[in-house]
């Protein structure tokens, strides 16, 4: 027996031919009556989200079917979850491209449902909803226009982050149907919205509804195509225009022939309008041509980007536009390349010779024949015709030397993930070109939400894509849905997972934690390697030194930093220091932050941290930087009463300085007071205060201070000097150079005279450096140009040698004084 017909469901309208796929029998339970219920289907074959239309009456069962609910479906029948729905009279139910559910309610709250589950982010459209009431929802992939009962229409464009807006003014009247052209579609790049009002239609955008000045409403139904490009428009008297989104060209009208309206006006695709009746649809092409389809009972037009899905209690159909490349495969009495390469397979089963024949006719056509025949592949549902057409690629291909088989393989593979997700048990039925949109990553995440996990493994690992999210997201439902121990469902996850890459299992214990598991949630942080993904988590469970001791394990200061910020900002001051106590990298952290900013913080560390030099220092600086002089003692009595407690040498010294700053404060301010007009001498130093009264003419003040400040003796003579050398006090020099010592030797003395450039008084003190050698006293008395008196020296030390090189630099009045003392030397004859 040979293979089905492939145009035995194929229909004309006009120049195009329709097809009706049979998808699955049997899809839903008799029970559920269909017919009561208001659906929406996710876009990509999604889920099925089915509420209970409330103008119906029906059959009281039970206190649990009475409640009202939201039931979400695959598209054969199979129920994934129900949650149930207590926030009133619902208004518009669509999804999302992210398979996410939208639920609007009268009142104008929404709830988007993520996940298949039941778990939901709430908003309100606010802008007078609650008062006026939502009357009707339109949606499309991102967004969705709510109208209100007074007319006004509000627009969320982005579910993630909604923003709900209104539109322009609408005008009065009784709206008796509209739709809405997506963003992605419109010039004005925001959503238009057509309003059918009285006997004219208006487009509503953000800023202004333009009435487009048509007289033969009312029109019960308006629907735009899906890109947008064309309207199909309901009249009152049973006819279907479809018109351009300008509404300046009129494609084809449609007579009916029906007293009352149809249910639904949908488009299959843009190329066809289907109308709906209860068990009746007729399917309107652009050019006026139509077919009639009938039902056994209610048919639900659900529409899709490519075509329509037809759901009824007994059976699932995709209704669609035949494609070009099967067209031109299949029809009857074609003769194209692609239809003599599928011939071509029936004969080379049957050994006919023709099949020479066949390829040498098409030869100059076969790279384009072998594309047709895998595009086509890709365009059917049928397993049979699939195959055959790969079969005559492949077969193909193989006759031509050079052929890129890359197409083939993408399509042998894209229709392997098909054939998996269409199965009756898993409910996906997408087609090629909705696959193509989805892409694979998608698929998998609504496999992923319907617990498929194992396909979807399967399915990642041949379209060599991660298995991780997958992975992840299984340990997550099993934590929700596991009632064993804890150690139990961590063991078992960590064995199911073990040599799996990229598993975040921070993700995990979060789902842990949100089902209050939180001794759960911890065991399963330690097998997350990457420390910034622990770490916030176990903050947000108060598991704070654990997340300190992970933050620094991991040896980043950044992280480090950002626990303690947290526990600073939640903890009181002493339970902060007792967690960081004993974590020496933490409070080093904590010291080093603090010292640019927080020194409140600082004195507090030290003092719980037992450091009084650490902590006196701090105020010590404090007092520097005051102005005020008490305001300094006041900070150095603090600084000296931190260190009260202490008895080791190192503190007994940081004290005894404390004091003696303290005094010389004071004296500091005494001399302000007496010796100048302004602030002078507070905050000098003890060595700086007595340079200072020696140069300004003091010096029995600054005697006494090296007296009670104990000062040592070359100290003092030090500052004497160089205070006395700046004074230009030659004459106080003098009278110290006719003392017999100095503890700071004369050397200083000669060196600061000399280089204040008062020889006379520098060479006063080159005798008394009888500690220098013979060389090093000439060379001070050549620094003080006194030849003469260097060559005294040179013949006290009977150096012949440094007379004769003195000769050389003496003046002519020197030069007779070097003279005769080199005679002295000479030996005489």
């Amino acid at each position: 027996m040979g293979p089905p017909n492939p145009r035995a469901d194929w229909e004309r309208l006009g120049d195009r031919f329709f097809q009706k796929v049979r998808i699955y029998d049997g899809v839903f339970d008799e029970d559920l009556e269909l017919e009561n219920y208001v659906i929406a289907a996710a876009p990509y074959a999604g889920a099925l989200a089915l509420h209970r239309s409330e103008s119906k009456i029906y059959r009281y069962r039970d206190a649990q079917t009475a409640k009202a609910s939201i039931d979400i479906y695959s598209f054969s029948g199979k129920s994934i979850s129900r949650f149930n729905w207590e926030y009133g009279a619902i208004r518009g139910m669509g999804w999302s491209d992210n398979e996410e559910l939208l639920v609007v309610a009268e009142d104008g709250t929404v709830r988007r449902y993520f996940g298949l589950h039941g778990d939901f982010a709430p908003f309100s459209l606010g802008n007078g909803a609650e008062e006026y009431g939502v009357r009707a929802c339109r949606f499309w992939s991102s967004g969705f226009v709510a109208l209100l009962s007074n007319n006004q229409l509000i627009a969320v464009s982005n579910y993630k982050e909604p923003r709900p807006r209104l539109l322009a003014a609408s005008p009065e009247g009784e709206v008796s149907s509209w739709s809405l052209i997506p963003p992605a579609y419109t010039l004005s790049r925001t959503v238009e919205v057509l309003l059918a009002v009285d006997k004219t239609l208006y487009v509503v955008d953000a800023t202004e509804a333009e009435d487009r000045m048509l007289e033969s409403g009312p029109f019960k139904h308006v629907a735009a195509s899906p890109s947008g490009t064309a309207v199909a428009l309901y009249t009152c008297d049973g006819k279907v225009w479809i018109v351009s989104s300008d509404f300046q060209n009129k494609y084809s009208e449609y007579d009916t022939r029906s007293k009352t309206a149809p249910v639904t006006m949908e488009w299959c695709g843009d190329d066809a309008v289907v109308l709906a009746w209860e068990d009746e649809i007729h399917l309107v092409g652009n050019n006026g041509a139509s077919s009639k389809h009938y039902y056994d009972g209610r048919v639900h037009v659900l529409p899709e980007f490519d075509g329509v899905w037809l759901l009824t209690n007994e059976s699932c159909e995709f209704l669609h536009k035949i494609s070009a490349v099967t067209e031109d495969v299949f029809r009857l009495g074609s003769t194209s390349p692609a239809s003599v390469l599928l011939d071509s397979i029936d004969l080379l089963e049957k050994k006919s010779a023709k099949v020479d024949e066949n390829m040498q006719r098409i030869r100059p056509s076969l790279p384009e024949a072998v594309d047709t025949c895998v595009r086509a592949a890709g365009q059917e549902f049928n397993t049979v015709w699939q195959k055959r057409l790969l079969k005559a690629a492949s077969f193909g291909k193989s006759v031509l030397e050079l052929y890129n088989s890359d197409e083939f393989v993408d399509t042998t593979e894209r229709l392997r993930v098909l054939k998996a997700v269409r199965d009756f048990e898993i409910g996906i039925p997408i087609s090629s070109e909705q696959y193509l949109r989805l892409t694979p990553e998608r698929l998998l995440d609504r496999l992923i939400n319907r617990h498929h996990y194992l396909l979807a493994i399967r399915i990642s690992e041949y379209v060599r894509l991660p298995t991780d999210k997958i992975y992840v997201h299984w340990a997550s439902q099993k934590v929700k849905a596991s009632t064993a121990d804890d150690d139990s469902v961590c063991k078992l996850i960590v064995q199911r997972l073990e040599g799996k890459s990229d598993i975040s299992f921070e993700v995990i214990a979060q789902s842990a934690y949100d089902e209050g598991r939180a001794h759960l949630a911890t065991q399963l942080l330690n097998y997350e390697p990457r420390a910034g993904k622990q770490v916030p988590l176990l903050l947000s469970m108060e598991e704070d030194s654990i997340a300190l001791d992970k933050a620094m394990e991991s040896g980043d200061p950044d992280l480090i930093y950002y626990v303690l910020l947290h526990l600073r900002k939640k903890l009181p001051l002493s339970t902060f220091f007792r967690t960081i106590n004993d974590r020496p990298v933490a409070a080093a952290l904590v010291e080093s932050s603090a010292r640019d900013g927080d020194v409140e913080i600082l004195k507090d560390l030290y003092y719980q941290d037992d450091r009084p030099i650490d902590g006196s220092n701090i105020l010590i600086s404090e007092a520097f930087s005051r102005e005020d002089v008490h305001a300094k003692i006041d900070k150095l009595g603090l600084a000296s009463r931190v260190l009260s407690d202490a008895k080791d040498a190192a503190t007994q010294f940081q004290q005894k300085s404390i004091l003696e700053a303290t005094q010389l404060l004071r004296v500091q301010e005494g001399l302000d007071k007496e010796l100048s007009d302004g602030p002078e001498y507070v905050g000098l130093s003890l060595n700086e205060t007595v340079y200072r009264l020696i140069k300004s003419g003091y010096g029995k003040r600054a005697q006494k201070l090296y007296s009670d400040f104990k000062m040592s003796e070359a100290t003092f003579w030090w500052i004497r000097l160089r205070a006395l050398v700046a004074k230009r006090d030659w004459g106080e020099l003098e009278e110290i150079s006719k003392m017999r010592k100095s503890p700071i030797g004369w050397e200083p003395f000669f060196a600061e005279a000399l280089g204040a450039g008062n020889t006379k008084i520098a060479s006063t003190f080159v005798p008394k450096c009888t500690n220098l050698t013979v060389a090093e006293r000439i060379e001070m008395w050549l620094k003080c140009g006194m030849i003469v008196k260097a060559g005294e020296e040179a013949l006290k030390a009977k150096d012949f040698n440094t007379l004769e090189v003195l000769r050389t630099k003496a003046s002519d009045t020197a030069l007779g004084e070097i003279d005769r003392m080199i005679n002295q030397l000479r030996p005489r004859k």
